[in-house]
């Protein structure tokens, strides 16, 4: 699949940057230092390239997938099936599903390769490429068609959906042990930090746990292209929000990423278009400790630490109020105060690339 870089342009611009910053110091003297929040409204704004971002139809997708890794018996026995959580995400019993209606965005829940089959729903896209991954220790997780087929799928869901912001977050039995191995490889941190769960976790787990997925990285020591990673080790869940993350730079919209799935689908993407992490934020649905290492990797921290053990994608929903905010302090004028330019003096806008350039057809 080849995707031209330069569809994805850097987010960076002095002169809308230092306007940005001067109109948050005009609120300031009014209301003092928001901390956090100020450096997140200059990111609002250079990624919408304005000095009045807005978010319209905000949408957050949770892309599924089943992994073959599972038959090592690596996670939780106790666990649900990948899909009873998408029957639970789809028929809102899960906190997620509420969170997402009252902060008004647009739940999506995608079946890129479960292996049980799922009855069709409003809020279910059926992007199902194979009914899970193979085990990456005895062989390629997935063929490169497959790679290749669920990046496209993913630009699809990418270009269909409305708005101009999207939060990822993956799940699934093994998504977890699946993404550790992409990022691993593709960022050279040590597996062992990717998978340590906190100071209590169990030893023998964590070793257990080393034994298989070792296995699977000495079965493809020398794969080092980033699709070809992916395809070696990854799910198809990574895979779609790859491809939705490359379109979403394209079109300059806000990228949300939650959880460790989407981190690995972002360094993938990074790999392809470096300038795309310019239009990511962070959120975490729980603390595994792994999680602190994979968001090292794009020297970001997560905007909610709320020691959540949660599906992925509710930090995303949980942190949307401070999205919101960030941009209102650029957006919403106070009473009294002038409702200036949308963009500084003598600057032009730059147009986002056009949907059609990251057509669905093409070759990574």
């Amino acid at each position: 699949m080849s995707v031209n870089r330069s569809l994805i342009t850097p987010t960076s611009n002095a002169v809308l940057e230092q306007a940005l910053r001067e109109k948050l110091k005009r609120r300031s003297e009014n209301t003092g230092s928001l901390g956090e929040l100020e450096p997140l409204a200059i990111r609002l704004g250079l990624i919408q390239n304005t000095l009045k971002p807005r978010f319209r139809s905000p949408q957050i997708a949770v892309f599924a997938a089943d992994h073959g890794l599972a038959v090592d018996g690596i996670g939780d026995p106790g666990r649900q099936s990948t899909a009873t959580l998408v029957h639970n995400l789809l028929t809102s019993q899960l906190p997620i599903s509420v969170f997402a209606h009252i902060q008004g965005l647009e739940l999506s829940v995608v079946d890129c390769g479960v292996a049980e089959a799922v009855a069709p729903h409003a809020r279910l896209l059926a992007r199902k490429i194979a009914h899970g991954t193979r085990s990456a220790r005895a062989t390629s997780a997935m063929s490169l068609d497959q790679a290749h087929a669920a990046i496209r799928a993913g630009m699809e869901i990418a270009d269909a959906l409305p708005g101009n912001a999207i939060a990822c977050a993956g799940i699934g039995v093994g998504s977890l042990e699946s993404a550790a191995l992409v990022l691993s490889r593709l960022s050279g941190t040590a597996l062992r930090d990717l998978l340590t769960s906190g100071p209590a976790m169990n030893q023998d787990e964590l070793s257990r746990l080393l034994v298989v997925l070792q296995g699977a990285q000495g079965r493809h020591k020398d794969v080092t292209d980033p699709v070809e990673v992916l395809a070696a080790f990854g799910g198809f869940e990574m895979a779609m929000m790859v491809g939705v993350m490359l379109v979403a730079g394209s079109k300059r919209h806000l990228i949300v990423a939650d959880g460790m799935p989407a981190c690995a689908a972002l360094m993938v993407a990074s790999r392809i278009a470096p300038a795309v992490t310019d239009y990511c934020v962070y959120c975490r649905s729980h603390s595994h400790q792994g999680l602190d290492h994979a968001l090292r990797q794009f020297q970001a921290s997560a905007l909610l630490e709320l020691g959540m053990e949660s599906t992925d994608g509710t930090g995303a929903t949980l942190s949307w109020p401070l999205v919101r905010s960030a941009a209102a302090l650029l957006t919403e004028v106070a009473e009294g105060e002038e409702a200036g330019p949308t963009l500084p003096a003598g600057f032009e806008a730059a147009a986002p690339a056009s949907p059609t350039s990251t057509a669905p057809n093409t070759r990574i």
